[in-house]
């Protein structure tokens, strides 16, 4: 499989989002293999895909295909496909989602099988389950976090029902890339440097960035300071707190350190950020959620353009 191509254009600055989709063998396909910061689950509701993540996959109606954040990951193929996309930031989950409901994204890193298949008799359920947690937007305010987890957990204990034994696939990855990016989802909220993940995996810090970097487009560096960034960006929209208290959540000392690091990945600073979308939610999203996710992309693009105009100047 080629170099993956790093990116989250399908991530919103919500920390959970499930989107129906609709395509067909004339969709635009990803030439080379792409990473998220984010795990995500695809559920088939009809039509069938061919997928490449360590080997090449069938996915047929009434399957589940799973990418843990980090994952290298392309469609191949797709063939009348509908389906619900389900994208969660590991970093930004209650603590006791890490455990027991996520077993099944460790062991497809581990090297088992990223489709499963849900029990005829649960699909109804599991799609129900996806078309809730799609319009949970309407909740907002404080509701809107522990309702999003709530339907998740949800989602993830029919995952986790189907995984049951789980089948092993072609060979796992790299473990060093297994352990140091299972690490870092849970241990980069609080100080936490190279060097630290460096000795969880028994390896360099000049080994691990290398072999993490090659195999998902990112940076050991990159991989924490994503992490932070979902969580700031949940207790942004989602709590009242001064921004330095969320600095100190998220793992910065520093909270003119934590602002500079969140202006160059958002184009603004944490403050302005959590003012302009309280501005989107409450003019253009109409409680609903639909024209305010897509208007949460916009600070996004605006970033990316400057980071790489940054770039050219070098």
């Amino acid at each position: 499989m080629p170099r993956p191509v790093s990116t989250d254009a399908q991530s919103t600055h919500a920390p959970i989002v499930a989107t129906p989709r609709e395509r067909d063998r004339h969709s635009a396909l990803h030439r080379q293999p792409v990473t998220h910061t984010y795990a995500a689950l695809i559920f088939c509701r009809s039509g069938s895909m061919r997928m490449e993540q360590r080997g090449e996959w069938n996915v047929n109606e009434g399957d589940v295909f799973l990418v843990p954040a980090g994952e290298p990951h392309r469609a191949l193929t797709r063939e009348a496909l509908t389906s619900w996309e389900v994208g969660f930031s590991v970093p930004a989950l209650a603590p006791e989602l890490t455990g027991r409901l996520l077993q099944a994204f460790e062991r497809v890193r581990s090297g088992a099988s990223p489709v499963l298949s849900i029990d005829p008799s649960r699909r109804a359920h599991f799609e129900g389950l996806m078309h809730e947690l799609a319009g949970s937007q309407v909740f907002g305010g404080d509701l809107l976090p522990i309702v999003q987890q709530s339907m998740l957990t949800l989602i993830l204990v029919e995952v986790d029902r189907a995984a049951s034994t789980g089948t092993q696939g072609p060979p796992s990855q790299s473990a060093v890339v297994v352990e140091a990016l299972r690490f870092i989802e849970r241990n980069c909220l609080r100080p936490l440097t190279l060097n630290e993940v460096a000795k969880a995996v028994r390896r360099s810090p000049t080994h691990v960035t290398s072999v993490v970097s090659q195999a998902t487009g990112k940076s050991v560096v990159q991989w924490i300071v994503s992490g932070r960034m979902a969580e700031a960006r949940r207790l942004l929209l989602h709590s009242d707190e001064m921004v330095d208290v969320i600095a100190e959540r998220v793992g910065y000392a520093d909270p003119t350190h934590f602002i500079r690091m969140f202006r160059r990945e958002h184009g603004a600073t944490p403050a302005a950020w959590r003012a302009a979308q309280k501005r989107t939610f409450h003019v253009g999203g109409s409680g609903h959620g639909g024209d305010a996710r897509a208007a949460a992309h916009a600070p996004r693009v605006t970033a990316t353009k400057r980071r790489a105009r940054a770039t050219r100047r070098g």
